[in-house]
């Protein structure tokens, strides 16, 4: 059986969305046992598949910490708040496998480090989402926004972590690892970005095919991006929301007139699917790499779906033993001079 903590507030559509993909993960994971954090009375108000009542575990904690609270503080004294009573089970209990929040990002990155730690060997932990590409495929960003601030021995350690878990978690053999830069030469970018390069190229636990520029981000080369926080959370904002105005933009031209309708009647089975690809609900959160056990951080604005596809992510690295690959692949890489 994998215990996974469900952290069932701090999100726009909880906890109802958080119980709902709780609900729907158990039905399609017979091995799967969740342990749900928050208010005890409104969890159980949530609750509607009585038959899996056997792997549903309830955690009263009646605090919540929100997007308005300074993380570090808010982890530091809101010891009954959901986040915390979670990564205390997390941390406590060796049968726990992980933890599901949909949270504020900033307590869920602070009170990893402060209540869970890292895997022995990492320097930083980094956030890695993943996206969808232009052929079908997937892409992970490597850090997102967990380190603004960083040295290049980081930025191998991404690549190695990032590598691991599209691996072990989606079968993507031989990861193509690729450099955020303003240009493809090796030369491009400052000293982080050039030192890093040569990092990234004399690693053999890494399959490094160079620089990428950001507009190659969904176009199927590359299977992981590695990046400073800063740059990575920017790529991956600019992105999402170009996507999203993309979306707006044909729904406002196909409601414009007659036949522009007529069009979109049309091409509805095409644009629902593409709606579909485009949606990150179904592709889950950003798993928090070089964490301790798994962490997953979904997205506030979280559905039933995406919750849903967050628990999938931490059930799957549970099963593939991510944590434990992570520290087999960091000793087996050449240690920094």
């Amino acid at each position: 059986m994998i215990k996974i903590v469900l952290d069932c507030f701090g999100g726009d559509n909880s906890p109802k969305a958080n119980v709902d993909g709780a609900i729907h993960a158990l039905m399609k994971n017979h091995d799967l046992h969740l342990i749900l954090t928050g208010d005890e009375a409104t969890i159980r108000g949530c609750l509607w598949a009585e038959s899996l009542s056997d792997r549903i575990e309830i955690v009263h904690a009646p605090d919540v910490i929100t997007g308005e609270d300074k993380p570090t503080e808010a982890i530091k004294r809101r010891k009954e708040s959901s986040l915390v009573k979670g990564l205390e089970l997390l941390r406590e209990n060796d049968d726990i496998a992980g933890i599901v929040s949909i949270g504020a990002t900033g307590a869920v990155l602070a009170g990893t480090v402060l209540r869970l730690g890292r895997i022995k060997g990492v320097l930083r932990p980094a956030f890695c989402p993943i996206l969808p590409t232009m052929h079908d495929g997937i892409v992970g960003v490597c850090d997102s926004g967990a380190n603004v601030d960083c040295k290049p021995a980081y930025l191998k350690q991404f690549a190695i972590m990032g590598s691991v878990y599209l691996r072990s978690v989606y079968g993507v053999e031989n990861p193509k690892v690729a450099l955020l830069n303003v240009g493809v030469e090796s030369e491009k970018g400052g000293v982080l970005h050039q030192e890093a390069y040569e990092l990234l190229k004399a690693c053999d636990s890494v399959n490094f095919v160079g620089n990428m520029e950001s507009r190659d981000l969904l176009s199927g080369k590359y299977d992981l991006v590695v990046c400073d926080g800063f740059s990575g959370n920017v790529l991956l904002k600019a992105t999402e929301g170009a996507c999203l105005e993309t979306l707006g933009r044909l729904k406002r031209g196909f409601g414009r007139n007659l036949r522009t309708k007529l069009g979109a009647l049309l091409l509805k089975k095409m644009l629902m699917e593409e709606k579909r690809f485009l949606d990150y609900q179904n592709y889950g959160g950003s798993i928090l790499a070089g964490a301790k056990k798994i962490v997953v951080k979904g997205h506030g604005s979280s559905k039933a779906t995406g919750v849903e596809k967050c628990i999938e992510q931490a059930y799957k690295m549970a099963s593939s033993g991510y944590c434990q690959e992570v520290e087999r692949a960091l000793l087996e890489s050449k240690p920094e001079e």
